[in-house]
């Protein structure tokens, strides 16, 4: 079964979207609909693996939603996906959209999974780790794939994008069907999802991918996700989440100096 349509791959489409990517704000991006064949992203959203198939659950200060990247456990077709995804032709194809050369993913939770949300489920506002830690290679693409039918604006759950101090919102879309967004990952690049709103037996469902390069000279050190309040939140929970996230990633980057692995 094709699961990207050919016509994706074509230059002329390929550049039209790297044009879209480049007026992207407030940082590069693009959003893609109807990015999947039909029939498949049909097939993937009937066999979105359960609750019980994700491997990491959080619930926090400042995250509450599920993730999993155990394949085995998953419908083959999610393994098809991932496939179709890691291959040098689409690596070549993100390459083209995004003008970020060599790009390429990895093969552990830090390339490709799911995410879920249940009812109440949020992402703060925050930037991505900026280097595989294992790996010492710079990620700089995220890659996600929505796969919730018949979402409700009243639902919430919309992609934000947020300007470099997080004081403005300045871009949102709806976690719709079959739409893909691909954003560059870098140190201004906040995004997160309000809580949200939904039926029990809803959730809200997205396959994710990560591109990475070498590792650049000019890349700033190791930090993991970085966490910020949001405006409305108060100064209650501004200060709990920078304190949290400071002492994280202090102790984070002490371990990686170790040669401890967390």
């Amino acid at each position: 079964m094709e699961i990207i349509p050919s016509a994706f791959f074509r230059a002329e489409n390929l550049n039209s979207l790297h044009n879209q990517f480049e007026m992207g704000k407030p940082f590069r991006h693009v959003c893609i609909d109807n990015f999947l064949v039909p029939e498949f992203a049909d097939y993937l959203y009937t066999n979105f693996p359960g609750f019980d198939k994700m491997s990491r659950n959080y619930q926090g200060l400042n995250e509450f939603k599920s993730e999993g990247s155990n394949f085995d456990n998953y419908d083959p077709a999610f393994v098809e996906l991932r496939k179709a995804l890691n291959t040098p032709e689409f690596y070549k194809a993100v390459s083209s959209i995004t003008g970020i050369d060599e790009l390429f993913s990895v093969d552990d939770a830090l390339g490709m999974g799911v995410h879920q949300g249940q009812n109440g489920s949020y992402l703060d506002i925050h930037i991505d780790f900026n280097i595989h830690h294992v790996e010492k290679i710079h990620r700089r693409t995220n890659l996600l794939i929505f796969l919730n039918k018949n979402w409700k604006e009243e639902y919430g759950g919309k992609v934000e994008f947020w300007n470099a101090d997080v004081s403005k919102l300045e871009n949102a879309y709806l976690p719709s069907f079959n739409r893909c967004v691909i954003f560059e990952t870098n140190e201004i690049s906040y995004h997160g999802y309000g809580k949200i709103t939904i039926p029990e037996d809803e959730s809200r469902k997205s396959f994710y991918a990560y591109y990475y390069t070498a590792l650049r000279d000019d890349a700033k050190g190791y930090h993991d996700t970085i966490f910020k309040a949001r405006p409305e939140e108060g100064l209650v929970k501004k200060v709990k989440t920078d304190v949290k996230e400071t002492l994280k990633n202090n102790i984070k980057r002490i371990l990686l100096k170790v040669g401890i692995k967390f």
